[in-house]
């Protein structure tokens, strides 16, 4: 064989092997991901409204006669007392009158009992024939006449009385005072006889209005079975105020208007609050939470798993072959950090919680347990609600970012049962999710000095730290990260806070 012909034969061998295919790649590991498995319950909702506060009983203080104003007795703005002084109306020719009606009186008694006497003298004379019938009939006249004259005298006399009394003008209720309509000095009579109001503060009402569309989509939804009310006694009524805090003192709705009013096309309700401190005053606006509505056979989700792209809400799933699926959903009302989906999942459903980052439609995924759902009761939404109004310790609120947020009472680094046992269902996600870490930033409201407000902010991130630490979370998983400015914000209520975000691993 020649030269050439073995290399062409070399040639031919080399090529056949260089054309064999290259070994298949090895397949992705599966996502590590926390998914949770829904099912349907019932949970408490809350509604919202704008309301107004109102006096429960608001009185007009007027003067009953007509005078010169001597004196304004109380101060203007003031809480009174039911029978106060307020104003004093110069009685002088009050007294006067009086004395002449008791004078008037006097008179007329003496009269009476002319006539009595004669009378007792005119009955025998007439029963032995001395005098006639008619001088007894006369006698009798006038003794009635003189008894009637007697008691329209005691007439004038409780009049002059009343008068005189009404020169001293108190107060009929218990409330707050207004200022005074009339100046001392002037002259009262009818065309200024409103001289100030009294409002009585305990209790106060609160009315606020429900829209037409509103009263329909509430019974459309409970013909439908998605809300379940209850009768109007059974609804509790907490109010949010103008600078966001939580009045402490829940209350209870006391009136429905029978009829839409014409004028503004909505149905008034009326709630009555204690207001033992007097911290409510009539006019002030406030947002109004009613409680006492559930939604059965609904699904919670937390916030976090809910996703939002071009078309919508949706979540992902882990489906029978441990592969990510996306759905869309229908999200509803939020409850707390979780969220409400009303349409979209079923039962035995297993929806991602944590790791979504790393997904995408056919995706094998490697699904671990993530910590239930905890859906507070109405009771317990309305203490969270009363614990954020004066309590001691802390509590969670819903985040405005990140994976949470704690509020903390004024001046206080201690966190109270309720957040802890959050923390501890984070620390759960955390160590379902190794690749998850977390930084940890707190603040503080504006009160206090710049070195007792630095303290504190700190104290309150090494408190968070310290209970997702003894939750079993690694410490190398958890940064406190010192914030640009300690001061949360204007709203001291958000201000004192802990917040909890992801971090990148280290």
């Amino acid at each position: 064989m020649s030269l050439r012909m073995m290399l062409l034969m070399a040639a031919a061998v080399l090529a056949t092997a260089c054309s064999k295919p290259p070994p298949a790649a090895a397949p992705p590991a599966p996502a590590e991901v926390a998914a949770l498995t829904v099912s349907a319950r019932e949970v408490p909702v809350t509604f919202e409204f704008v309301g107004q506060t109102e006096s429960s009983q608001q009185v007009e203080i007027r003067a009953r006669i007509d005078g010169f104003l001597e004196k304004r007795v109380y101060t203007e703005g003031s809480a009174v007392k039911a029978g106060q002084v307020m104003f004093l109306i110069d009685r002088k020719p009050f007294d006067a009158n009086l004395a002449a009606a008791n004078a008037e009186l006097a008179q007329q008694q003496a009269r009476l009992t002319t006539a009595r006497a004669n009378l007792t003298r005119v009955k025998p004379l007439v029963a032995d024939h001395a005098l006639s019938a008619r001088d007894l009939d006369d006698a009798t006249g006038q003794e009635q006449a003189a008894a009637a004259a007697v008691e329209a005298a005691k007439a004038k006399v409780t009049d002059a009385k009343l008068n005189a009394g009404y020169a001293t003008i108190t107060s009929p209720v218990s409330g707050l005072s207004s200022f005074a309509k009339v100046q001392e000095g002037a002259y009262v009579n009818a065309s200024n006889s409103l001289l100030t109001y009294v409002a009585k503060l305990d209790p106060m009402r609160v009315n606020f209005s429900l829209s037409e569309n509103e009263v329909l989509r509430v019974r459309a939804e409970t013909a439908k079975g998605q809300l379940k009310g209850s009768d109007r006694a059974h609804y509790t009524v907490t109010l949010r105020m103008a600078d966001g805090s939580i009045y402490p003192f829940p209350g209870r709705i006391t009136f429905a208007d029978a009829a839409f009013s014409q004028d503004t096309g909505t149905f008034l309700l009326r709630a009555e609050l204690p207001n033992p401190k007097g911290d409510l005053h009539p006019g002030q606006f406030v947002r109004v939470s009613v409680y006492g509505f559930t939604r059965p056979n609904s699904i919670v989700l937390p916030q976090r798993a809910v996703q939002q792209g071009p078309r919508g809400y949706f979540v992902w799933l882990v489906d029978k072959d441990n592969k990510a699926a996306q759905r869309e959903v229908e999200a509803g009302e939020w409850l707390g950090d979780n969220w409400l989906v009303g349409s979209g999942l079923k039962d035995g459903d297993r929806v991602v919680v944590d790791g979504v980052m790393r997904l995408a439609p056919g995706v094998p995924v490697k699904a671990t347990a993530a910590p239930a759902v905890v859906i507070p009761t109405a009771a317990e939404m309305q203490a969270s609600a009363a614990g954020a109004a004066g309590g001691t310790g802390a509590h969670v609120a819903a985040p405005a970012g990140g994976l949470g947020r704690v509020l903390f009472a004024k001046g206080s680094a201690v966190l109270d049962t309720r957040a802890k046992a959050t923390l501890e269902q984070l620390a759960a996600t955390m160590k379902a999710s190794p690749s998850l870490h977390v930084t940890v930033s707190g603040y503080v409201d504006s009160d206090g000095s710049h070195a007792a407000n630095t303290t504190l902010a700190k104290n309150r991130a090494v408190a968070v730290r310290d209970a997702l630490a003894a939750a079993g979370v690694q410490a190398d998983r958890i940064a406190l990260r010192p914030p640009a400015d300690i001061v949360g914000g204007a709203d001291h209520d958000q201000a004192r806070r802990v917040d909890i975000a992801e971090a990148a691993a280290r």
